[in-house]
């Protein structure tokens, strides 16, 4: 019995570190709910610090979908330039093959 406990040992001490590490995390997780700038914005009720909170947001927001935007522009570039390519090589290919039937 005492060997499995040692085998199983390992695995034990990695929960429990796993679960020291996120009651940490759950504990901190207030005071980093934001940056300053936005959690202050937020917290006043003028409507000025709310719109800057806003602009905060957005522009994160612009920033996020950025380079998912470029890369879906130049995947469909590639993706219809294959395709036209594609259909070239078709027309070709169904043009030489006419020319020799004659």
């Amino acid at each position: 019995m005492k060997a499995i406990y040692h085998q199983f040992e390992p695995t034990v001490v990695r929960w429990i570190v796993a679960a020291i590490v996120l009651a940490l995390v759950l504990m901190i997780a207030s005071v980093a709910a934001a940056c300053p700038t936005c959690k202050e914005g937020l917290a006043q009720n003028d409507p000025h610090g709310q719109a800057i909170a806003a602009g905060y947001y957005y522009s994160i927001l612009f920033m996020m979908t950025t380079p998912y935007v470029v890369l879906a522009t130049f995947c469909s570039l590639a993706y219809y330039s294959i395709r036209r390519a594609r259909a070239a090589q078709a027309d070709a290919v169904e043009s030489l093959e006419e020319a020799l039937t004659n």
